[in-house]
């Protein structure tokens, strides 16, 4: 009986996903929807926290390699001033880890209201993160706007 009621109780268990332990390409999925979160609060300490000390990050929008805290700091500064339309929406992404490095690669699109007309910018993106003490930061992020199609 104690058999065939542990049987039950783990089956029961396994069979809500919430319940059981996300591996790493879900805790990278999240990390890089935190990215997401913290770019649509307009709060740039929240963005940079995301960012591991050594970081390097080639912006969509930055003629300046950033490679330091300061320089990825000034980067996001803007964030205070966007409109309260403006956020990040990601569209597609393909999460690989190999140990504590794993790599995003996807397309997100940045979108805003500005004197009432619709502005949105498709850009691609590669994040790369590496695990520190059980929390994904990110080390490389290289961003693009989606370039026009051939005409």
């Amino acid at each position: 009986m104690n058999r065939i009621l542990v049987l039950l109780t783990s089956l029961l268990i396994l069979s809500f996903p919430s319940l059981t332990a996300a591996g790493p390409k879900e805790d990278v999925a999240a990390a890089t929807q935190a990215w997401i979160a913290a770019m649509t609060s307009h709060d740039p300490e929240r963005v940079v926290a995301l960012y591991d000390s050594e970081a390097v990050l080639w912006g969509t929008r930055s003629p300046t390699f950033r490679d330091n805290p300061a320089t990825v700091r000034d980067y996001f500064k803007d964030l205070r001033t966007a409109p309260p339309s403006y956020k990040v929406v990601i569209d597609e992404q393909r999460i690989r880890v190999y140990g504590d490095i794993a790599i995003n690669t996807g397309s997100y699109t940045f979108s805003e209201v500005r004197d009432d007309k619709p502005i949105i910018r498709p850009s691609r993106f590669s994040f790369v993160y590496r695990n520190r003490d059980g929390r994904w930061l990110i080390v490389d992020h290289h961003s693009s706007a989606v370039p026009a199609p051939p005409q």
